[in-house]
């Protein structure tokens, strides 16, 4: 082999072992998060969707929608919202109104069902 051959196959070996240690190092704490109290995970944020009817409409109706404009919804009135955490259904609601505020009441929890699991 040559000496630039050999130089080059060093490098190599080198760069190899390097990548090796790091990735040794980084393996030491891989079930320390099982010790972790629930506490921890009460500071995060996860978004709240209520959903209270959907619809399908091409592009070019909504395009021509404005102010104003009314989108018939699927959902007949008097029926439960959705409620959804993060992408999970979590609950069904009805609408209520506080002061000059809407707001939602939790009228059924509905778990880890299967068929209700993910927004459609």
């Amino acid at each position: 082999m040559s000496d630039m051959n050999q130089d080059a196959a060093t490098r190599v070996d080198e760069e190899t072992v390097a990548t090796a240690a790091s990735f040794d190092e980084l393996g030491g704490g891989s079930n320390s998060g099982s010790d972790a109290p629930l506490e921890t995970l009460l500071d995060v944020t996860l978004p709240v969707v209520i959903e209270f009817g959907r619809t399908k409409m091409s592009v070019q109706e909504v395009l021509g929608l404005g102010t104003g404009a009314v989108i018939q919804l699927e959902q007949a009135v008097g029926e439960p919202v959705q409620i959804y955490v993060g992408d999970q259904r979590l609950a069904e609601g009805e609408v209520v109104v506080i002061g000059e505020f809407f707001g939602v009441r939790v009228t059924r929890m509905v778990g880890n069902q299967g068929n209700g699991s993910a927004k459609q």
